[in-house]
């Protein structure tokens, strides 16, 4: 029912209608303001309802992004300064440990492609056409990081979970030297291609080196424990381990993927439906205010 202007009659259609325009809904759709939910294929709104927007924005261009990834890398500096100070003839090689991905490397333009292709979610098949064009930057303050490390004799091993098929190893030793990275060759990178257990090369450096450190982006970088999916579970680990972040381990910021992805979906890639966007939206309301 509706009162001949193509808007809703009930009190209930009218509701969602102002619900629908206050939130940016044009008279196009006016008609889907009278069903449960709109189809997000007939509203057309050039991508300005994304909920990826506000996180690409932030890093695309706040400042406070850039200056978290150098207070990072400062402190991840400072670190091996200070196990630099007490080193005794005899001792092991150091050696770093780093994830790339988001952690080195800046991957922003993938995500404003999905932006502008009308996309929500992490996109496998973008990616891995994205991935070999080298259409990447160095995260703010790796660049010096590294070549802090390299001119100290600390050894530095990269380790990414990636895999678009047989080039996959190349792929990702492209993009370091691409970047001018130190240690970019095969003796210093792994990459999992079938899963995104990282303890294995932790192990296995520890045995010939000292580790000082390991950076990332994502807690599952660190330690397999934070592979749950569950919220307050990995929430918990969290505040277990959390003396040892800016001591064994330097968190890069990612608010666009990752593991805490996989304990609000259950999966790390989820599918961009409808039931998805209301877990987002759940995830993102856990606290909220009821307007009173």
């Amino acid at each position: 029912m509706n009162d001949g202007n193509g808007i809703p009659g009930t009190d209930e259609e009218r509701r969602r209608f102002l619900a629908y325009v206050l939130a940016g809904g044009t008279a196009v759709s006016l008609a889907a303001c009278a069903q449960d939910t709109v189809d997000h294929d007939e509203v057309t709104d050039e991508g300005l309802h994304n909920p990826l927007l506000w996180a690409v924005a932030w890093k695309q261009t706040a400042a406070e992004f850039a200056a978290l990834c150098h207070q990072a890398y400062n402190i991840a500096r400072l670190r091996i300064d200070v196990i630099l100070d007490r080193r005794k003839s005899g001792d092991k090689p150091l050696a770093v440990i780093t994830d790339m991905d988001n952690t080195i490397i800046q991957a922003t333009s993938y995500w404003g492609y999905l932006i502008n292709e009308g996309q929500d979610f992490f996109d496998d098949a973008a990616w891995d056409k994205w991935l070999p064009k080298n259409l990447i930057t160095a995260v703010p303050g790796s660049q010096a990081f590294l070549d802090h490390c390299q001119v100290n004799d600390v050894e530095v091993f990269y380790v990414s979970n990636r895999d678009q098929g047989d080039r996959t190893y190349e792929y990702a030793l492209t993009q370091l030297k691409y970047l001018n990275f130190p240690y970019a060759d095969e003796d210093h990178l792994t990459v999992n291609r079938k899963t995104s257990d990282k303890m294995a090369i932790k192990e296995t450096v520890s045995v010939s080196h000292e580790l000082v450190l390991m950076l990332g982006d994502n807690l599952n970088d660190y330690k397999r424990d934070y592979y749950v999916t569950d919220i307050d579970e990995r929430y918990a680990l969290m505040e277990r381990d959390r003396d040892e972040y800016g001591d064994q381990f330097i968190l890069l910021p990612n608010p666009t993927d990752g593991h805490w992805v996989r304990a609000i979906f259950g999966e790390s890639e989820p599918s961009p439906t409808d039931a998805n966007r209301r877990l987002l939206k759940d995830a993102a309301t856990r606290s909220s205010w009821d307007g009173q």
